[in-house]
């Protein structure tokens, strides 16, 4: 499958989410958030999917669409030493890796738009706490109130 049609595929699976109409009385239960910060929210969570489905576009465009001539910029014919393989191979593992990273924030990110959509948006999964507007604007996608995580990376517990 090209880059272009797992971009289409994927902006298809998100268009459910995307032009959904927010039911307000559903949207701000729980979080604290109002109509408008939800929506600015989902404004925000909308345009760094459509900007990490270019870059997993672009990135597997670089990583597969070429050869390793291609990709190395080996004009020669010369036969293939082993050290460029080994760095051939690294950079290949390296890119993706990144795109595998790119993906899970591109499924959070529809986790966190399907949330808004079933309005539970900005409440913390594990505690049931609202999340904080500082920590939803750092990362919109988030599932769980700062203190929560603090709490799960000093090791103290699942529950505050």
């Amino acid at each position: 499958m090209s880059a272009r049609a797992a971009t289409a595929i994927a902006l298809d699976q998100g268009e459910d989410l995307l032009a959904t109409d927010l039911d307000p009385a559903a949207a701000t239960a729980g979080s604290g958030l109002s109509v408008d910060d939800i929506e600015q929210f989902r404004g925000m969570l909308v345009e760094k999917r459509t900007d990490i489905l270019g870059d997993v576009a672009t990135l597997h465009t670089e990583a597969l669409a070429k050869d390793r001539h291609e990709a190395a910029g080996d004009l020669s014919s010369m036969p293939i030493h082993m050290a460029d393989l080994g760095t051939d191979n690294y950079e290949l593992e390296f890119t993706l890796g990144l795109i595998e990273g790119e993906r899970v924030i591109l499924r959070e990110i529809d986790e966190a738009l399907e949330r808004i959509c079933t309005g539970t948006y900005g409440v913390c999964q594990a505690t049931g706490k609202p999340i904080g507007k500082f920590r939803l604007r750092a990362k919109p996608w988030a599932k769980f109130c700062y203190e929560y995580t603090l709490a799960q990376e000093l090791g103290r517990g699942r529950r505050l």
